[in-house]
């Protein structure tokens, strides 16, 4: 079993990362192409095109134009380090012990529009690219013509190597909509997350973004490898509902409405 996360728009590259051992992402190759056609945008362009303010624009133009390679402990940082939204609270990566991080970077993968697939502790510097992005390019005219079936065929790699069928999907809808189904080797499981509000259980965005971190912890922390032993998650209030689930591979789990 392996599971998929999506990234964060903020980031972290202030924090020391507090361990030092990394790797280098797997599809760096694709990664320079979509920085040369980055670099010729405008702060306006850029703007434009993510619908972001003036200031995140002239951001994003500075890093595309600093983004280089070779990556190095010095100007880049460990990806799952490096993010820093609810999911990666949820996950709270710097508590994980090092065989933690072992089985993680095993079998975690961090979607990315930019990357394509991240382990854990790839390098990577900082960059703003959501997959959704409509930037032309010369395989098409946005992100998901760009990765084609590049994200699925990896992770049928990462598949094969850890001799695993299923696949959670913790991604959001916009990352995992990158990853080519008919490619992909695997039966997708995907959790939803509830929680009671005014007496109905609804998706709520930023409980379910910090459930979806704290989920893929306990698929690490516990060497979960099925479904029947993913149902057992019942961290910050959360339990598997067999009345709520109305399909067997999007299992539902409920939370009673926080004070």
């Amino acid at each position: 079993m392996i599971t998929v996360i999506s990234p964060a728009k903020n980031l972290d590259f202030d924090t020391p990362a507090h361990i030092s051992r990394h790797t280098q992402g797997q599809l760096l190759d694709h990664s320079e192409e979509l920085m040369a056609v980055c670099r010729t945008l405008s702060p306006q362009q850029i703007g434009s095109l993510m619908k972001i303010s003036d200031k995140l624009s002239g951001l994003n133009a500075a890093r595309f134009s600093e983004w280089s390679q070779p990556f190095t402990a010095n100007n880049a940082k460990q990806a799952v380090l490096a993010f820093n939204g609810d999911v990666y609270t949820g996950l709270d990566a710097t508590s994980l012990s090092d065989d933690a991080l072992n089985y993680a970077q095993n079998t975690l993968r961090i979607l990315s529009g930019l990357y394509g697939v991240l382990r854990p502790l790839d390098l990577m510097q900082p960059y703003r690219l959501e997959m959704g992005t409509k930037l032309e390019n010369s395989r098409g005219k946005n992100l998901y013509e760009f990765w084609g079936t590049t994200i699925a065929e990896n992770l049928n790699a990462t598949l094969a190597a850890q001799q695993a069928s299923q696949l959670v999907n913790l991604a959001s809808n916009e990352y995992f909509k990158a990853v080519n189904k008919k490619v992909l080797n695997a039966e997708i499981i995907t959790p939803i997350f509830k929680d009671c509000k005014n007496g109905q259980f609804k998706v709520i965005s930023f409980y379910a973004k910090k459930a979806r971190g704290m989920m893929a912890r306990y698929i690490i922390e516990q060497n979960i490898t099925s479904l029947e032993a993913l149902k057992a998650f019942n961290v910050a209030g959360y339990y598997f509902s067999e009345e709520a689930t109305m399909k067997a591979n999007e299992p539902v789990f409920l939370r009673a409405e926080q004070a």
